[in-house]
């Protein structure tokens, strides 16, 4: 691997001779004393302790690489992570209420996540960080926490979920201004690109030297993409991650909004997660593939021992089916993602099932019997990812738990048939709120104060006049 132009390596001989296989392979430290030598090896100047607040936005504090190693105690105020998408906060209500304290949360960085940010043009680490409370036990309302819950009441039943993920982005030309529409970006071209690319190499060859930043950016942080494709829209790209653990998933998808972000900044464009970006052009979704492995035996639990599909298999999509609306507020949590879940945006909008039917909310890709797998193709790219698989995972589970039975598969175009999912931010919630078994998977704390966040985005919307309203209200009404 090319060296960036940030790191500080010696000679090729001293590395071969004196470098740790975890520096080698860029990830992977286990305890302070790699940490250390990772740092010093690269000549790390500062560190970036972050942590995905609720919107998936990266919070924490940077400091000396010096300092970091040096036991330093790390702590957030419990607010950050009851905060709206627009720096608000919610009122109490519903549940919600703020801790009498508001005390400090400490932040425990998870070694395993130590990698560079070679955007940075100073030598820079980050380091993804876990919330405690002062007396050790886990935060229940921060993301990955949450993810980490769900986990564990697999890990309790003896299996492991396994996902892969499949991130959607439209790059656009700067836009400082909020009132003006965004507009697709001029690629090498020097034309604006157009939509209608689906899978098209020249489309991905218009960006080709962002493209290359992309792989680069990502290589130098140990992330795998496995591939890369232009979507439909214009100016829209894939990128699909290699499957394993939720947890690790779920960080590199974290990691890349970032990288993807700050590549496309490098070359003066943005990049955007936005569910619907720009208006006639389809959505971005974050598909979500997901497998249960025994634990003991490593076998896929939707397989039989002579290849077809398990009862536990139908639960799991029986799951899907039932609970995914009303989890539909972690797949799709703000006012924008709404807009994508309509007829004619080639996204789902309701809960049909099928083999290997695209307009469906859940995916039965062919396989073999050992990588059998359910693709949910109802989360948008803007949901949290550590939510989004969380939830994804909570429905399963309690299909197989409760041992739902799930309707008939579809074989037709599903997406132009009747809605049902909510068509709105507050119907998501009231549904959320409702479902108490969803509930209990997750964490009260965390349901009722994501809750009450995703209320208060929406007040906060309501005071917002759109160009429809200036439009055909203004002369008319």
């Amino acid at each position: 691997m090319p060296a960036s132009k940030k790191e500080v390596r010696p000679s090729k001989a001293g590395r071969r001779a004196r470098t740790p296989a975890f520096v080698k392979n860029l990830r992977g430290v286990k305890n302070w004393k790699e940490v250390s030598e990772w740092l010093e090896w690269r000549g790390i100047e500062d560190i970036e302790c972050i942590t995905p607040d609720q919107a998936g936005v990266a919070r924490g504090k940077m400091m000396p690489s010096s300092k970091f190693t040096s036991n330093t105690s790390l702590a957030l105020p419990s607010a950050v992570f009851m905060m709206t998408i627009s720096g608000d906060y919610p009122e109490d209500g519903n549940g919600f209420s703020y801790p009498e304290d508001d005390g400090d949360l400490k932040l425990m960085p998870d070694l395993s996540t130590l990698t560079a940010v070679p955007w940075e043009d100073d030598p820079t680490a980050q380091v993804i960080c876990d919330l405690v409370h002062q007396d050790g036990h886990a935060v229940e309302f921060t993301p990955r926490n949450v993810l980490k819950r769900v986990m564990a009441a697999y890990d309790r039943r003896g299996l492991k979920p396994v996902v892969a993920p499949e991130i959607e982005f439209y790059l656009v030309r700067k836009n400082p201004d909020p009132d003006y529409p965004l507009a697709p970006p001029v690629g090498r071209s020097g034309r604006a690109i157009g939509g209608g690319a689906g899978y098209s190499i020249a489309g991905v060859n218009e960006f080709d030297e962002l493209i290359d930043d992309i792989y680069h950016f990502s290589e130098s942080q140990g992330l795998e993409i496995d591939t890369l494709i232009h979507e439909e829209g214009a100016g829209q790209l894939e990128i699909n991650l290699r499957h394993g653990d939720p947890i690790e998933l779920a960080d590199q998808v974290f990691l890349f909004k970032r990288t993807i972000r700050e590549a496309a900044l490098k070359h003066d464009t943005y990049a955007t997660f936005m569910a619907k970006p720009i208006q006639g052009q389809p959505g971005s979704a974050m598909h979500i593939h997901q497998s249960i492995l025994d634990k003991k035996t490593g076998r896929n639990i939707f397989s039989d021992e002579n290849g077809g599909e398990t009862e536990t298999f139908f639960n799991f999509i029986g799951g899907m089916q039932r609970h995914v609306p009303n989890a539909l507020v972690m797949f799709a949590p703000y006012v924008n993602s709404y807009r994508r879940l309509t007829q004619g945006a080639s996204a789902p909008v309701n809960t049909k099932w099928g083999y290997d039917n695209r307009t469906v909310a859940f995916r039965v890709p062919r396989s073999d019997p050992a990588a059998r797998r359910l693709e949910n193709r109802i989360p948008s790219s803007d949901a949290n990812p550590y939510l989004a698989v969380a939830a994804s995972l909570a429905c399963g589970l309690i299909g197989m738990k409760n041992k739902l039975k799930p309707d008939a598969p579809v074989g037709t175009t599903a997406n132009e048939d009747e809605i049902d999912l909510p068509r709105g931010l507050l119907e998501a919630v009231d549904l959320f709120e409702q479902d108490t078994e969803l509930r209990e998977v997750l964490g009260e704390p965390f349901a009722t104060t994501y809750a009450a966040i995703k209320r208060a985005e929406f007040e906060t919307f309501m005071e917002v006049i759109s160009p429809w309203e200036r439009e055909f209200l203004l002369l008319n009404v």
